[in-house]
């Protein structure tokens, strides 16, 4: 394959409101992609394997729980210095990203904000290191966009709980040591359940023949009379509120992740523009390419701008649900728009493996419909202005 020569659009000097670490940190990630995603990115895509190789360096760059406390493995940053990290990441892959987005977001967080102290001693380390890797069961055969009717249960048998149910499209599950479950009590009450390999009962059968996220290992998790002991329930905090907040973080990062694949695309069409020649002339010179680059680096600089704001919030503790709804839905929207204009800047050649604009455009397919759909985050913010919810 082609050397990676990705350079970063800065339309509007943001780079001056970041600081020196998150300009090192940011750097570290893209020098990681660099070598060892790039390289081998398109040809596990095709084959449609998650490269198991690069969970070490995912764990050595920060990647599994940048925010989580030194105390327990990670690295202690702030949320803006998680969001470069992710935009970096899918700057390589979208897949890639997802592997940590769930570790850190969906697996560490909830075990960091509402497990007990033994929890946290027991699996964070293990998680920011990489030695165990996590999945994130909420989304069920039958509820999707409406997890609080998921039908997952648990029962209470006296020295242990037995869980029963079926969790779907849950990435890394394949391969995953625990999974942070979310199931009704007998009194429907929702609650998380750290469930371990090897448990009776418990399976996750792989999900094939995906035309998106093909970098990614995707399975589904059966739960057939497990025993849970009841030192594995998650005591801080229960209710759809739960694994929500646990989705605020996902959904943050995929705010700042797609912006990284989308950056790649713009990189890869105006690189291409400027080196192919039509009509005794470079097709950067001309205007319909020119109109498809300049709306495509006004377009990026928006969402730069939002998500770095998003994230000055979210340092501060102020970021709400719906403004990170508000930023997950404009910049994914952005992303694939984008990432289909730049396949039409190469013409032909965009549909190849031999640049990755095509790999982002299916990717983008799933990011726009994960953590939260297009049209559920809408909805969000419409709820959000109007005080009148549309959910029915």
């Amino acid at each position: 394959m082609s050397k990676d020569q990705f350079e970063s659009p800065d339309y509007y000097n943001i780079d001056d409101l970041l600081t020196e670490e998150h300009k090192l940190i940011r750097q570290a990630t893209r020098d990681w992609v660099k070598r060892d995603v790039s390289p081998i990115i398109e040809e596990v895509a095709q084959n449609a394997k998650f490269p198991k190789s690069i969970i070490k360096g995912l764990s050595e760059i920060g990647a599994f729980g940048p925010y989580i406390p030194e105390k327990y493995g990670g690295a202690g940053l702030d949320q803006i210095s998680y969001g470069l990290i992710m935009q970096e990441i899918e700057r390589g892959d979208s897949g890639v990203r997802s592997t940590a987005s769930v570790q850190s977001s969906l697996v560490m967080f909830p075990i960091w904000a509402y497990g007990t102290e033994e929890q946290k001693q027991k699996f964070l380390p293990k998680l920011a290191s990489g030695e165990m890797m996590g999945a994130f069961g909420l989304t069920e055969p039958d509820h999707g966009s409406n997890p609080s009717g998921m039908v997952t249960n648990f029962k209470d048998k006296g020295d242990h709980y037995l869980l029963n149910g079926a969790k779907m499209w849950i990435s890394n599950a394949p391969f995953a040591d625990v999974a942070v479950v979310w199931a009704k009590n007998e009194e429907g009450r929702i609650h998380g359940l750290l469930v371990e390999r090897g448990m009776e009962g418990f399976s996750t059968p792989e999900t094939h023949n995906k035309w998106s996220l093909r970098a990614s290992a995707t399975s589904e998790l059966i739960f057939n009379d497990v025993k849970i002991p009841k030192d594995n329930i998650l005591p801080g905090k229960s209710g759809l509120g739960a694994p929500l907040s646990c989705l605020d973080s996902a959904r943050y990062g995929i705010a700042w992740g797609a912006i990284g694949a989308t950056m790649d695309c713009y990189d890869t069409a105006l690189r291409y523009a400027k080196e192919r020649t039509q009509f005794d002339s470079t097709i950067a010179g001309f205007q319909l390419q020119q109109k498809k680059l300049a709306e495509m680096i006004t377009e990026i600089t928006k969402a730069q701008l939002l998500a770095l704001r998003l994230g000055q919030l979210k340092n501060e503790g102020k970021a709400s649900s719906a403004q990170i709804s508000m930023a997950k839905r404009n910049n994914v929207e952005m992303a694939i728009d984008i990432a289909r204009e730049a396949r039409q800047v190469l013409g032909g050649m965009g549909i190849t493996g031999e640049y990755s604009i095509m790999r982002h455009m299916m990717n983008l397919e799933s990011v726009i419909t994960y953590e939260g759909t297009h049209d559920i985050h809408l909805l969000i913010t419409g709820f959000d202005i109007t005080g009148i919810s549309a959910f029915k």
